[in-house]
């Protein structure tokens, strides 16, 4: 059984590259008859005609991973994003491809969806938010309008994944995404880690560092005996809250449960909290009902988790991982640790005999939603002067 999932698999991403070189020809023969009225003569000169009579940046976002009624929890940090840049003034459309509820037949027709959408909403830039199959494929069906893509952890890095079939799609999703960084034209990456996992033969030069931003609004210091009250928490007990992903073994579940055994085997009436489909406005209140975060992924770019924690003052103990050592530094009561249960342990038993808050939330005014958005947008910016495609 495993063997014909598997062999569906690899038939599919043929057909999937297939399906992207029909694109290109299609694209190549509508360039060879612009003269006779081609549709995407029509598209280049309506899409440059609209950037010259608009003020305000366009922007058209392609997402696999967004909120829904059913996945509450999905990407809300490109939901997060689109609301900053909504907040100094873009106008964003964002199109959402249903990876979650369709799984990889949402890829079908694809490019062919998002040309036509550029069509309806002439977009300065296409925003594709995540990488992958769908980076891929975006970035091989559109040609006249420029594309950033946004690489956020797995996409570059790969999962752990058990079983064939989820191994074989790891790997291809790395290499599409790849395939993604070599045709944008610019690179969002969440951290330093991955940049360095970009592959040579893409231009370094077109890449910039810049995390995903926080709404520090919503993230802020709350009474922690109404939250515990709200959840039914002990009021006496230590409560270290696990940001997880529905059991996924990149976040190493079992590091934690271990550390956490060992911490009440010690002495400390500790409880391990799994933080997993939470309503992202929900968030804040499982942060400021808890002691302490911890964090225990083998790779990660740059957790929103920690920011957000910090922003409500809540201390975090981490494993070395993406960017949390540099949201750490410098802030009292917070932790790096060596990723086994024993140091793990020393640390939490360190922020466990201190109980009291940190002083986190001076230091995310950098990362706020509206400061983050001016980053994209300066982005965006540069990149359409590089064109000479500047809205006037």
């Amino acid at each position: 059984m495993r063997c014909c999932k598997l062999g569906w698999m690899v038939k599919w991403c043929m057909e999937n590259a297939n399906f992207s070189s029909m694109v290109n020809n299609a694209q190549s023969c509508a360039n060879s008859s612009q003269a006779h009225g081609s549709g995407d003569a029509l598209l280049t000169t309506s899409v440059r005609r609209s950037k010259m009579k608009r003020a305000s940046l366009r922007i058209l976002a392609v997402t696999n991973v967004y909120p829904s009624a059913d996945a509450p929890a999905s990407g809300t940090f490109v939901e997060q994003q689109l609301k900053g840049l909504r907040q100094i003034g873009l106008n964003v459309d964002v199109m959402v491809v249903d990876r979650l509820g369709r799984g990889m037949s949402c890829y079908l027709g694809l490019g062919r969806k998002v040309r036509a959408r550029i069509v309806k909403y002439r977009p300065d830039v296409v925003h594709v938010m995540y990488g992958g199959v769908m980076a891929d494929m975006v970035t091989r069906a559109v040609g006249e309008v420029p594309i950033v893509v946004s690489f956020c952890g797995s996409d570059l890095l790969g999962e752990l994944l058990s079983g064939p079939i989820r191994k074989f799609i790891s790997r291809y999703g790395v290499m599409a995404s790849h395939n993604a960084a070599r045709r944008a034209t610019g690179i969002i990456v969440k951290s330093e880690n991955l940049r360095n996992a970009l592959p040579n033969h893409v231009d370094h030069s077109k890449v910039r560092i810049i995390p995903s931003g926080i709404d520090l609004e919503r993230f802020r210091p709350l009474s922690q005996e109404a939250c515990r009250a709200r959840f039914g928490w002990n009021a006496n007990h230590f409560h270290v809250l696990f940001p997880t992903n529905n059991g996924n073994p990149v976040k190493r579940p079992d590091l934690a449960r271990a550390a956490i055994d060992r911490v009440i085997r010690s002495g400390i009436p500790a409880e391990l909290h799994y933080l997993c489909g939470v309503a992202h406005d929900e968030v804040p209140l499982w942060l400021n009902a808890s002691d302490v975060v911890l964090l225990t992924s083998l790779h990660e770019g740059s957790p929103n988790i920690v920011k957000e924690a910090l922003a409500c003052e809540i201390p975090v103990v981490s494993v070395d991982v993406g960017d949390v050592p540099e949201r750490l530094r410098g802030i009292d009561g917070c932790y790096i640790a060596l990723p086994e249960p024993g140091d793990i342990v020393t640390k939490l038993t360190l922020v466990h005999d201190s109980s009291r808050r940190v002083s986190g939330r001076v230091k995310m005014h950098a990362l706020s939603l509206e400061r983050i958005a001016q980053r994209l947008k300066e982005v965006y910016e540069e990149i359409l002067l590089s064109e000479k495609q500047v809205p006037a």
